[in-house]
């Protein structure tokens, strides 16, 4: 089995039983959908290298929505480490990167606030130590 983008989305449908056989939908709730950067048997995995930081927000309900519906059992991040703020700065490039991109001082308060639901995350932030000269 490989890794591969896949579009997740969910939908909650209440039925009433009328009869042995009969039933009528009361009610249905589309929770939308998420299109993840991978998916591999039950483990989302998504990529924020430099996007506005409510873009955590998406992922993590979206992990939430689909772990709740039995979709995935684990959900993945891997972002920047705000360790590379130094580096940036050294190549030149630190105006891309700003206080409201993607990166793990914006991620953790997230997680520690429960966004996730009960969906476990493993989150991974990007350091200077993984740069080879």
């Amino acid at each position: 089995m490989e890794w591969k983008e896949k579009n997740l989305s969910a939908e909650l449908n209440v039925y009433e039983v009328k009869g042995t056989r009969d039933k009528e939908l009361k009610s249905s709730i589309h929770h939308g959908s998420h299109k993840v950067d991978y998916l591999k048997g039950r483990v989302a995995f998504d990529l924020e290298w430099n996007s506005k930081d409510q873009t955590f927000d998406r992922d993590l309900y979206a992990f939430r929505a689909f772990f709740e519906y039995d979709a995935i059992s684990v959900g993945v991040l891997v972002t920047r480490s705000n360790e590379l703020d130094p580096l940036f700065k050294e190549l030149g490039v630190n105006s891309k990167y700003g206080a409201s991109t993607t990166h793990m001082g914006k991620l953790i308060p997230r997680l520690e606030a429960g966004r996730n639901g009960g969906c476990p995350v493993i989150v991974f932030g990007i350091t200077p130590r993984l740069i080879e000269n």
